[in-house]
Formats: C-alpha cells, sequence, structure tokens
C-alpha cells in the first residue's frame, strides 16, 4: 500500500492485469486480491504487462471512476515503473503517488 499526496490509501496490483476488464471485473480482483472493499477511499492501480498502460479504480459517493493512462512511444522514453512488492506496506510521506 502506497500513501497519496492527499492521505488516501493506493494499491498496486502484483503483476499485469487484463485491462480489457470493465469496472465489475477490477473491482472484483479488488476483492479477491487486495481483499479490501472496492467502495472505501483507496485507489486501486493496474497495469498492462509492458507497463505502457494504467487503470485506476476509485470510488466516490456517485459511483465508480475508472482512470485511464497511456504512454504514447512518441512523447515518452521511460516505461512506467511499478515497484514490485506483494503485501508489504510501503508509504512515501509528503510525496504524490500519481
Amino acid at each position: 500500500m502506497l500513501t497519496a499526496a492527499t492521505g488516501r490509501p493506493v494499491y498496486l496490483a502484483c503483476g499485469p492485469t487484463d485491462l480489457r476488464k470493465s469496472i465489475d471485473a477490477l473491482a472484483a480482483l479488488v476483492q479477491l486480491t487486495f481483499h479490501r472493499d472496492p467502495c472505501s477511499s483507496a485507489l486501486f492501480v493496474f497495469c498492462n504487462r509492458d507497463r505502457t498502460k494504467l487503470k485506476i479504480l476509485e470510488w466516490d459517493d456517485a459511483g465508480f471512476w475508472l482512470l485511464s493512462r497511456i504512454r504514447d512511444n512518441n512523447h515518452y522514453a521511460e516505461k512506467l515503473v511499478m515497484p514490485k512488492f506483494c503485501g508489504r506496506s510501503w508509504s512515501r510521506p509528503g510525496r504524490p503517488v500519481l
């Protein structure tokens, strides 16, 4: 778990995720892999195998948000870096995660 600049917990999925999944499927993954409530205030981050795409599942009072970020090969030199850890707590106070 990371902590965002807003103080909200951020959970990163270990390994690649099929980003064709819908909001419902990603919410089910949150329950199965993170053992967390997808309707909590936390952000849940998933990436593809090449780490060129991200999806962030977020809940607010009106429903789910699914944010997506795609790296454009013509504009970014580096791939997205996702820490490789599972089940460990890791926070970076004072530094934005996303």
